[in-house]
């Protein structure tokens, strides 16, 4: 059976074809009545625009569709900057496919594989570990990269980050200030970008006071809450425990929480409810951080931001700008809620010098 064309709908809502592609498109300018005639001419006929054609004429050349390649869409961070991604898009008439790696390079190269196959415009791509030369062949046959939250490994491309160093130096500077000394760190995986930036943080601010990090109350590699639970009972079961913990990512933290809402010691002496054991600041924000009893004190990076920067630099290259790559770091800030601001005992604790991470 013939698809239906435009042409068709014209004729048989009795206008020209000028105004169909006005009314299928959202143009403004048709009265009400003829947006009802050719609605319906378009119902009756099952007519479907047919966008690839629409960017043939347009000399777009392209398929109006763009891939995002994050590492867990469950995490808050991502799902606030993949809806900014999409609204983008959705102003530009494009679709937006949506994949998650888990931070495996394999499954990273399958869902952009699967992408790039569908001949998607451009790639908005949160890097897993890992060279990521081997995009370069895509890049060559027209699909535009650019990379959100860390840079790729040997691939020049047009990447937004933010100051995560600096962001976790205020956060460890601010919870010194309030006289912890015995800082736990809580982060995911060293080979991360971003956690080897947000650690040397970390030991920015020590250094900063005359302290040097103590390996006993590091952890990196923790993926799960079940294993932020582990690390977090191994420090407080620690003859010098911490008192005031920076946790690297929004899941660690929720894990930390979580952890630390409940029973302190065996014997039950603690419940839920109560003051918190130690100090924490997060990494990230949290949508219930200011519910949370005491609210959240974080380093608040905007996701919203980082995700409309990235899909700006992505269709400024879908439109033909080939200018140098560029390198844009959006900064945080430190958000005071009172999670971070219970007060420690300063101490001369010098535990030695950094160790390499565990």
């Amino acid at each position: 059976m013939k698809r239906p064309t435009m042409k068709d709908v014209a004729q048989a809502a009795g206008v020209s074809l000028m105004t169909v592609s006005r009314v299928v498109s959202h143009n403004p300018g048709v009265s009400p009545d003829t947006v009802a005639k050719v609605e319906q001419a378009v119902r009756k006929l099952g007519y479907q625009r047919n966008v690839n054609a629409r960017n043939l004429r347009q000399k777009r050349l392209g398929t109006a569709t763009i891939g995002l390649v994050v590492d867990d869409l469950a995490n808050p961070f991502y799902a606030l900057m993949a809806r900014s991604i999409e609204d983008e898009a959705h102003r530009r008439g494009c679709v937006v496919l949506v994949g998650s790696t888990n931070d495996e390079p394999r499954r990273e190269r399958e869902v952009i594989a699967a992408f790039t196959a569908r001949q998607v415009d451009g790639l908005v791509l949160v890097p897993t570990i890992g060279s990521h030369g081997f995009l370069r062949t895509a890049m060559a046959s027209g699909t535009h990269v650019v990379c959100v939250d860390r840079p790729a490994e040997d691939l020049d491309v047009d990447t937004v980050t933010v100051d995560n160093r600096d962001g976790a130096r205020h956060a460890v500077a601010h919870l010194l200030g309030h006289g912890h000394s015995r800082i736990a760190y809580l982060g995911d995986r060293y080979e991360i970008w971003t956690q080897r930036e947000r650690y040397a943080g970390y030991l920015d601010a020590l250094s900063a006071r005359g302290l040097s990090a103590d390996p006993a109350l590091v952890r990196h590699g923790l993926r799960s809450h079940l294993e932020t639970r582990l690390a977090l009972a191994e420090l407080r079961a620690l003859p010098d425990p911490p008192t005031a913990l920076f946790s690297s990512n929004d899941l660690i933290t929720l894990g930390a929480l979580d952890a630390m809402d409940g029973p302190d010691d065996p014997d039950g002496s603690r419940t839920a409810g109560q003051p918190l054991p130690m100090a924490i600041v997060g990494f990230d924000d949290l949508p219930l951080a200011k519910q949370l009893d005491p609210p959240l004190t974080v380093v608040s990076q905007d996701p919203v931001a980082v995700g409309s920067t990235a899909a700006n630099l992505l269709f400024s290259r879908i439109a033909g700008d080939r200018s140098a790559p560029r390198k844009v770091v959006l900064l945080t800030r430190l958000v005071e809620r009172r999670s971070g601001e219970r007060p420690g005992h300063r101490t001369d604790h010098r535990p030695g010098p950094p160790t390499a991470p565990r």
